[in-house]
Order: C-alpha cells, then sequence, then structure tokens
C-alpha cells in the first residue's frame, strides 16, 4: 500500500507544527502519485503564501518515493539503490 501525503507549513503561524494530512492509501504508487499531483495543483490555485509539499511513501514509512512541492515545477523520485534523489523529467 501508499499513501499520497500533503505538508503545510502556514505562514502565519512561524513555529507552528507542520500540518501533515494524509490523502489517500492506493494499492499503486502510480495512484497515489496521482492524488498527490491533484492536490498540488489544487493548492496552487489557491494562491496561498503557505509552503507545502506532497510525497508519495509505503503506508508508515518515513522514506518518500516521490516528492514535490508548491514553489517549484520540479518533482522527484528516490533511487533506493543508491538513497539520492532523482529529478523526474
Amino acid at each position: 500500500m501508499y499513501e499520497a501525503v500533503e505538508f503545510v507549513e502556514r505562514k502565519d503561524a512561524p513555529g507552528a507544527p507542520v500540518e501533515e494530512r494524509v490523502l489517500g492509501e492506493f494499492n499503486s504508487e502510480e495512484d497515489a502519485v496521482v492524488e498527490a499531483r491533484a492536490a498540488r495543483e489544487a493548492f496552487l490555485l489557491l494562491g496561498s503564501d503557505d509552503y507545502a509539499w506532497w510525497t508519495v511513501r509505503q503506508r508508515g514509512a518515513r522514506l518518500a518515493r516521490w516528492i514535490a512541492d508548491s514553489r517549484s515545477d520540479k518533482e522527484f523520485v528516490l533511487d533506493l539503490r543508491s538513497g539520492q534523489l532523482i529529478e523526474v523529467v
């Protein structure tokens, strides 16, 4: 199982804990990425000054397999062999 997760750091609440919200659990990594991308698009349409990022990970894992944020058009995946983040092109 994979989970798509959204994290939001509120601009008007410096020092407050980062908000973490599981967007859903999915049988495939691809479905989780689709959900995370949709959540990112919805956040960007709001025009918020808050900083947010989205990850896809195996349920309960601490390492993300896919990541994107609200300040960049780039997406990354984790190369499990090397532990390096690789940009998705």
